[in-house]
């Protein structure tokens, strides 16, 4: 319909600029939740589990303290800490404080470090009387950026009218623990270079390298929520010649260096239906992770002391349409015992690009049309590299693959979409090959029925299995599975007080292995009418559960 289409266009479209875990205060669980949505609700909070910090001495610096009620950015300074040591920190953890109230939309904001992308963040959407919430990341990566006096600067653009009132208070904070004791440094890179422009010119002994995108469909209009585009002969109000296919590439002097499958975001204001969202965000909402691509095998190339050209491009967006964002940083390991490392690109195989969109229209008034939607991508490339401890051979491989089912009815009063996603990679370096197996799926529909009466059910997954085999004998392994389901109805096009708005969600996040300390980590959360009905945190077995296509045990 178009009065849905409009609306969610409305509430995504304000989406600006901009990643952590979600953290809010101790729930009430077991609290009986009122018949509908009243004018305030539980502060926003996530399953996922907090940062863990080391036992140490900390530091603490104040980051950013801005008020943002426009596109203006806050601008400042950054100088690290004298007293928690010299950039060899055990652990750095990065804190968004923030508050709003109101009416406002979802929005996004990012923040930069002397150029370097290190937090990219969405809002939730407020409470006439106010919420709060907080963001955590580990930016130990950062180290080689955060060891220098830097520029700051932060952005989440925002609009503060007559009816949109909320104002975006927040504070960012840095906190250093040092490394003592048992207590050893991070690994990090010994270098971190923003992606400002193409062109690059890396150190001569660089012997491992990695690209980092943080990759959004924002900005207004359609490619917010790309997963629902149609090709342009089907009747429907968001057009991509080529259908919903995405696909997020990285290039080396015009060479296709590797790829990746964006995550289907889905905001606060998502799905037309901000209600889904209030307390608990879908998956990676507040926690925007970037994609990371293994560059090595063309470090022998960029070793030539020249400048060369580092691109991203997003494949399956209309020629001329914006509303993808992709900040990158590179990431480098150089060789402390040769000042000029050398080698080869020795293999690069591309599989094409396969699949497409079949279109079948509504067979009578009333009933559905329906678009099918398949895609998929493959690339293998080698090099080699002549360190001071050998000849070290580097192969990467990457498979990205889509298929998705929309299904909707003239007009748009009813809308739904059955997609999954997976990336698959593997990554061999000497005897060492780590295998990274990903999958997103949405599952969702929207109605508009009888007096304006909005529903929408939807359920998300993000799932991952990492395993590290080291002469084929497995060393290390973590399994990540976080879902999201969410069934949220109320009167649209009338005031909020005439909403009578009603909503119930269940987050659960899972994760196994070594990430979760050898251990395991489980904890569910549920809502119902904005107040938080379920907190339960248990781990029964470590043995991580069995992924499917479709997420289910």
């Amino acid at each position: 319909m178009r009065r849905h289409r409009i609306r969610i266009m409305g509430l995504l479209g304000a989406l600006t600029l901009a990643a952590g875990v979600l953290a809010g205060p101790a729930a009430a669980a077991g609290t009986t939740p009122p018949a509908e949505f009243g004018t305030d609700w539980h502060d926003p909070l996530t399953a996922a589990p907090p940062v863990e910090r080391p036992p140490t001495r900390s530091c603490e610096v104040t980051l950013a303290e801005a008020q943002f009620r426009d596109f203006t950015p806050y601008r400042g300074s950054y100088a690290p800490p004298t007293s928690c040591g010299r950039s060899d920190w055990a652990k750095v953890v990065l804190r968004l404080d923030g508050k709003v109230k109101g009416r406002q939309y979802d929005r996004l904001g990012n923040l930069t470090l002397g150029g370097v992308e290190i937090l990219r963040t969405s809002t939730p959407e407020p409470s006439p009387d106010g919420i709060e919430w907080s963001v955590e990341k580990d930016v130990s990566a950062y180290r080689d950026t955060l060891g220098h006096p830097q520029p700051v600067e932060m952005l989440i653009g925002n609009v503060v009218d007559d009816t949109y009132t909320g104002v975006i208070d927040v504070k960012v904070t840095l906190t250093f623990y040092a490394a003592e004791g048992r207590t050893p440094p991070a690994g990090a890179p010994d270098l971190v270079l923003p992606l400002t422009t193409p062109a690059v010119t890396t150190p001569r002994n660089t012997e491992r390298l990695l690209a980092e995108v943080y990759a959004t469909g924002s900005g207004g209009g359609c490619e917010e929520y790309w997963y629902l585009t149609v090709p342009d002969a089907a009747p429907y109000s968001c057009k991509a010649a080529d259908g919903p296919y995405r696909e997020v590439r990285i290039s080396v002097d015009g060479q296709l260096a590797g790829l990746a499958a964006p995550f289907p975001t889905v905001w606060t204001g998502g799905w037309s239906n901000p209600f889904l969202w209030y307390v608990t965000p879908g998956p990676r909402a507040f926690d925007v992770q970037p994609l990371r691509y293994d560059l090595t095998p063309y470090a022998a190339l960029l070793n030539d002391g020249r400048p060369h050209r580092i691109e991203v491009s997003v494949a399956g967006v209309p020629a001329g349409r914006s509303g993808w964002s992709t900040p990158a940083n590179l990431l480098l390991w150089q060789d402390h015992g040769r000042p000029v490392v050398t080698g080869a690109l020795t293999r690069h195989e591309e599989g094409a690009s396969e699949g497409g969109t079949h279109w079948t229209p509504a067979p009578a008034p009333g009933a559905e049309h329906r678009l099918d939607t398949e895609g998929g991508h493959r690339l293998t490339v080698t090099g080699h590299l002549d360190t001071s401890h050998g000849r070290v051979t580097t192969t990467v491989t990457r498979a990205v693959r889509a298929t998705s089912a929309h299904r909707w009815t003239e007009g748009e009063d009813r809308d739904a979409l059955t997609a999954s996603w997976s990336d698959e990679e593997s990554v061999t370096r000497g005897a060492t090959t780590t295998r990274t197996q990903r999958a997103y799926t949405m599952d969702g529909e929207t109605t508009l029925g009888a007096a304006d009466r909005l529903r929408t059910v939807l359920s998300l997954g993000d799932r991952a299995d990492t395993v590290t085999l080291r002469g084929g004998r497995e060393i290390d392994r973590t399994r990540l599975d976080d879902r999201y389901t969410g069934d949220a109805s109320y009167t649209a096009n009338v005031p909020r007080e005439q909403r009578h708005a009603v909503g119930t969600t269940t987050a659960r996040y899972r994760l196994y292995g070594a990430a979760a300390g050898d251990g395991c980590y489980d904890r569910t959360v549920g809502t119902a009418q904005g107040t938080v009905t379920v907190d339960r945190r248990r781990c029964l077995t470590p043995a991580a559960p069995t992924m499917t296509p479709h997420g289910h045990e």
